[in-house]
């Protein structure tokens, strides 16, 4: 299916930055998440579309009995759940890079994938469905990787963070940038290396705390998903119990 190619094509560029989040004195492995396409937060004023928190996006992406659409920032449904699955409004660079002209225009962060009985579409913002993918438009994309500063350590069984350039020796507690105290942390991909956010499970619970070890999102969630959201949407994508995910902003902020 095209949606698969779309979401391999951005594993493939992250795959460095997943494998390299724990460096260990034993062996360990990590959630691993289906990551979409690149994204974008930048947003033009939209007539009807409210404002709660400028730093996230317009529409957001909410599932309602098994089926999803966009909610305004109020949580009303502006494009309906009729969906299998869907993406934030965002840049395909698949389709930036396409050698055919035409569908150049649909790559941009005016619309969005989205997936119907097996059929990816791109959307626009009124819900209208403006292009079928066809794996003959595919482009190839291009990256500007970034090297993570910090990656997760685990010591005793806990994990903590590093900062590669100045960690030497694991019995020389200063060196860490945070000592190991959690039962999991995972360094979410973003635009700032130098203050990523920080997945964590403490006391069985989940939340995000920032490189100062400071609390972003306090430990009350039974999973945080460690996905694309963070890096391209400013969001966290959240549940209590398991079974329904939701958005929340980084005050904690559900949508």
């Amino acid at each position: 299916m095209i949606l698969r190619k779309l979401m391999l094509s951005f594993l493939l560029l992250l795959l460095n930055f997943v494998f390299s989040q724990s460096k260990t004195l034993n062996k360990s492995s990590l959630n691993k998440s289906k990551i979409i396409s690149k994204l974008s937060t930048t947003k033009k004023v939209s007539p009807g579309l409210p404002i709660v928190n400028e730093n996230i996006p317009l529409l957001i992406p909410q599932k309602k009995n098994g089926k999803s659409g966009f909610v305004n920032q109020k949580g009303k449904f502006v494009i309906l759940p009729e969906y299998d699955l869907v993406m934030f409004f965002g840049e395909d660079c698949n389709l930036l890079n396409s050698p055919n002209e035409k569908a150049k225009k649909f790559g941009t962060v005016d619309f969005a994938t989205v997936e119907k009985g097996g059929i990816t579409f791109r959307i626009n913002k009124s819900g209208k469905k403006v292009y079928q993918y066809s794996n003959n438009d595919l482009g190839k994309c291009t990256y500007d990787l970034k090297k993570p500063l910090f990656h997760a350590y685990i010591l005793n069984g806990k994990y903590g963070i590093i900062e590669d350039s100045k960690f030497k020796n694991a019995s020389d507690k200063n060196q860490f940038t945070i000592y190991p105290s959690y039962q999991y942390l995972y360094i979410l991909e973003g635009d700032d290396v130098s203050n990523p956010m920080i997945v964590a499970t403490y006391n069985d619970k989940f939340g995000v705390i920032d490189i100062n070890n400071k609390i972003v999102i306090p430990f009350e969630y039974s999973d945080i998903k460690r996905n694309y959201s963070w890096k391209l949407g400013k969001m966290f994508d959240v549940t209590k119990d398991d079974k329904n995910y939701y958005y929340i902003d980084s005050d904690n902020r559900s949508y």
